[in-house]
């Protein structure tokens, strides 16, 4: 097996003492589910791998990337999670009818 010459570590220990090497990142063609975008967004902020390279092999978007750093630090993996969409990152919005308007 070959494998590439890089300057960046080819594992890194995260703060909870897990080990995360390039073995663990998702196939370039995945299924994305919480598990795996977490894995990529703690890949990339402990510097396993670069966040151009993170968006050149899964053809993320910077706007997608960021949306799951963003829902991460506010709200963990489960914010990560399509059926946590509407839960964590809609705005809620206040029916007018239903607060306290007669």
């Amino acid at each position: 097996m070959f494998v590439k010459k890089t300057s960046a570590p080819r594992i890194v220990t995260l703060p909870n003492g897990t080990i995360l090497s390039v073995a663990d990142l998702p196939p370039v063609a995945t299924r994305w589910v919480a598990s795996r975008k977490e894995t990529v967004v703690l890949a990339v902020e402990h510097g396993l791998i670069t966040r151009d390279d993170a968006l050149r092999r899964y053809g993320l978007s910077d706007e997608e990337f960021d949306g799951w750093i963003a829902a991460m630090k506010r709200h963990g993996r489960a914010a990560l999670k399509v059926t946590g969409l509407q839960k964590y990152r809609q705005p809620q919005v206040v029916n007018p009818t239903s607060a306290g308007h007669k």
